[in-house]
C-alpha cells in the first residue's frame, strides 16, 4: 500500500496583532476508507507556447466518484505572470509566480475538466494528479 502525505505550515510574524502559525498534515487515502491513493500520472511540466487555454486534466479520462488530488505550481519568477484555473468551466482562481495550489477534483462528469489559462507566452506549469484508480 502507498502512503502519501500532504503538508501545510502558514507562518507570519506581521499578519495579525501575534504571530501566526498553522500547520495540517494529511495522508491521502482513496474514497471512504484507509487505503492510500495508488495511482499517478507523475510530476510533469506544461510549457505554454501562447495565452491559449489549455486543458490540463480531461475529466472524462477519469474515473469519478473517487479522491483525486491535484497539485499546481506556477514556476515563473516574473510577479505579475499568473495562470488562471478553471474547473468545469468556473475560475476557481489564479496562481501567480511562485504560488502552488493543492486541491481534491471530482470527475464527476466529462465537463468537469481542469483548464489554464496562461497570462503571457511561454511559461510552465508544474503539475500531478494523484488518483483513486
Amino acid at each position: 500500500m502507498a502512503t502519501t502525505t500532504a503538508q501545510l505550515i502558514i507562518t507570519s510574524t506581521d499578519l495579525l496583532s501575534d504571530s501566526l502559525s498553522l500547520s495540517s498534515i494529511a495522508t491521502l487515502t482513496t474514497a471512504g476508507s484507509a487505503t492510500g491513493l495508488t495511482g499517478t500520472e507523475g510530476l510533469g511540466r506544461k510549457k505554454t507556447g501562447s495565452t491559449t487555454e489549455y486543458t490540463l486534466f480531461d475529466a472524462s479520462a477519469a474515473t469519478d466518484d473517487k479522491a483525486h488530488k491535484i497539485y499546481l505550481k506556477n514556476l515563473s519568477t516574473t510577479a505579475t505572470e499568473y495562470f488562471e484555473v478553471q474547473v468545469g468551466g468556473v475560475v476557481i482562481g489564479r496562481i501567480y509566480a511562485g504560488d502552488w495550489a493543492f486541491f481534491p477534483w471530482s470527475s464527476h462528469d466529462a465537463d468537469n475538466d481542469i483548464k489554464i489559462d496562461p497570462s503571457a507566452d511561454s511559461m510552465t506549469l508544474e503539475y500531478m494528479l494523484f488518483t483513486d484508480d
